[in-house]
C-alpha cells in the first residue's frame, strides 16, 4: 500500500499470446506476470520474478487494466508469477476484471491463498516436483483445494525425470482430478537458441513412459507448447 492506494508488484503485462500448457493450452491470453515467490525452484523459468534482477512496477488495478486495454481487445486473462497469491492486493483487480465479463485463470504452486482465489474461474495447482529442490507442504495443499470447487481447478506437474512422474501420480492419487495434466518440462530455461528437438526429444519419454504404465489413467500428456514456438523468449 502506497499512500493508502493498493499496489500491485508487477514485472509484465504481455499478449495478446496463448496459454501455453495445461487445461488451456492453446487458449488466447492476456499475461499479468507478478513478481514475488516463495519457492526458488531449480529450473524456474521466471527468477526474474524473485532473485533481484528486475524492479516490478507498483501498479493499481485500474492501471494494471490500462496497460491490459492498450494491447487490444481481450476476454480472458491468466495472472501468473512467482506466485500471485502473495498478493493480497490482487482482489481490487480480479473484482474489477470480472465485473467487466474478463475469463480469469491464475497459475500457482499451491503454497499459499488468497479468498480472491474463490472468484477465479481456472486455477492451475502446479505443485513442484522433486526436481525442482523445493518440498511440497500436502497440509496446506489441502487445505486450499478443499476451499476451490473441482470444476475451477486443474491439478499440473512439470516432469522431469522418473521421481517427478511418481511425485505427480501422487498427487493423482491424494486429489482424484477428473484429469491430470502431465507436461515435460524444459531444463535450460536461460538456454539461448531453439530447444525444439530437445524439448520434443522429452515429450516423447514422457509419453512413452505413461503409456508403458497401466496405472496411469485420466491423464494428457502435453508439451510446453510455448518452448517449442519460442523456446526461451519473454512475452509470448
Amino acid at each position: 500500500m502506497v499512500g493508502g492506494i493498493v499496489k500491485i508488484p508487477v514485472l509484465e503485462v504481455f499478449g495478446p499470446t496463448f496459454q501455453g500448457e495445461g487445461r488451456a493450452i492453446g487458449q488466447k491470453t492476456m499475461f499479468v506476470r507478478t513478481a514475488g515467490c516463495d519457492y526458488r525452484c531449480s529450473w524456474c523459468d521466471s527468477a526474474f520474478t524473485w532473485d533481484g534482477s528486475e524492479k516490478p512496477d507498483m501498479l493499481t488495478a485500474d492501471e494494471v487494466i490500462a496497460r491490459l486495454d492498450a494491447l487490444g481487445m481481450y476476454d480472458y486473462v491468466t495472472i501468473s508469477g512467482g506466485n500471485p497469491l502473495l498478493i493480497a492486493a490482487m482482489e481490487d483487480l480480479v473484482v474489477k476484471l470480472k465485473k467487466r465479463g474478463v475469463t480469469l485463470a491464475v497459475e500457482t504452486q499451491g503454497s499459499r491463498y488468497q479468498d480472491w482465489l474463490t472468484q477465479i474461474d481456472d486455477v492451475t495447482l502446479s505443485p513442484k516436483p522433486p526436481s525442482s529442490g523445493m518440498k511440497t507442504n500436502w497440509e496446506q495443499l489441502d487445505a486450499i483445494v478443499e476451499r476451490l470447487r473441482p470444476e475451477q481447478t486443474t491439478f499440473k506437474v512439470a516432469v522431469f525425470d522418473e521421481a517427478d512422474l511418481a511425485y505427480a501420480k501422487e498427487v493423482q492419487q491424494r486429489y482424484s482430478p477428473d484429469v491430470m495434466y502431465l507436461s515435460a518440462g524444459n531444463p535450460e530455461p536461460g538456454a539461448d537458441g531453439d530447444i525444439t528437438d530437445a524439448q520434443l526429444r522429452r515429450l516423447k519419454q514422457l509419453w512413452e513412459d505413461v503409456a508403458r504404465d497401466p496405472s496411469w489413467q485420466s491423464v494428457r500428456v502435453l508439451p510446453q507448447l510455448h518452448t517449442l514456438l519460442y523456446a526461451n523468449e519473454r512475452g509470448v
